[in-house]
C-alpha cells in the first residue's frame, strides 16, 4: 500500500513538473504572460485508529510450564477495576479472564469433539444459573452456568480431566467456575480463539 501511495505522489510531482515547463515556455514566447504559481504537493497520512487502553494487555500471569488438567490460577490482588473479557484459546485448550487488560485468572479447559465442535467467535454471555441442569444431554448437571447461544454452548463447572470431552461447551474446574460465576456480569464478552498469538501490548478486542 505505501509503494502505490508513493508511485501515485510520483506521477502527481512529475505532471505538475510537465505543467509548470508547459507554462514557461508559454511565458517565454508571450512577455506579458504572468508567471505560474508555484504547485505544492501534500500527502497526509491515514490516521491510526485509536485504541481502547481498557482492553490492551498488560499483565500475563506468571505461570510455569502449560496449565495442566484439573489446574488453575486466580490472582486478582492489587488488580483496578476495569471491563471484564473472556479469552479461550481452542489450541491451547486455555479460558483467560482479564479486567482492564489485566489477566486475574487462567485454567485448563474442556472442549467439544470434532463431530460437536466448540464455536469460534466472539459470544457475550446472556444467561447465569448456579444450579442448571442441561434439558438436552438427559438432565446432566451444570454447576455455574455462563450461557454463550442459544443452542445450548456454555461455560460450566465440571472435572476436568484428560479423556473427557464436552458436547461444544467450555467446561472448567468446579472451583474455578464458581469464583467466575461470581465475578462475570450478563454482557461479559468471551472471544473464542484458535492459535491466536497475543501478549503485552497487544488489544483484547482487536
Amino acid at each position: 500500500m505505501e509503494l502505490r501511495k508513493r508511485g501515485w505522489i510520483g506521477l502527481v510531482v512529475a505532471a505538475a513538473g510537465l505543467a509548470v515547463v508547459g507554462l514557461s515556455m508559454i511565458a517565454g514566447n508571450n512577455p506579458e504572460a504572468p508567471e505560474p504559481a508555484p504547485v505544492a504537493v501534500t500527502s497526509e497520512a491515514a490516521p491510526k485508529p485509536e485504541v481502547d487502553e481498557r482492553f490492551v494487555i498488560k499483565r500475563i500471569l506468571p505461570i510455569d510450564g502449560p496449565i495442566r488438567y484439573g489446574d488453575w490460577h486466580w490472582d486478582e490482588a492489587s488488580v483496578p477495576d476495569g471491563p471484564l473479557v473472556i479469552t479461550v484459546d481452542l489450541e491451547a485448550r486455555v479460558l483467560s479472564v482479564f479486567r482492564g487488560g489485566y489477566e486475574i485468572a487462567a485454567t485448563a479447559v474442556l472442549l467439544g469433539t470434532q463431530e460437536k465442535p466448540t464455536p469460534l467467535g466472539r459470544f457475550p454471555i446472556t444467561e447465569k444459573d448456579a444450579d442448571h441442569v442441561s434439558n438436552i444431554y438427559e438432565g446432566a448437571p451444570m454447576p455455574y452456568m455462563l450461557r454463550l447461544t442459544d443452542d445450548g454452548i456454555t461455560i460450566h463447572g465440571t472435572k476436568v480431566e484428560n479423556g473427557y470431552a464436552s458436547h461444544g461447551c467450555i467446561g472448567v474446574p468446579n472451583r474455578f467456575a464458581k469464583k467466575l460465576f461470581e465475578t462475570v456480569k450478563l454482557g461479559t464478552p468471551v472471544y473464542i480463539t484458535s492459535g491466536k498469538m497475543i501478549g503485552l501490548g497487544d488489544s483484547l478486542i482487536g
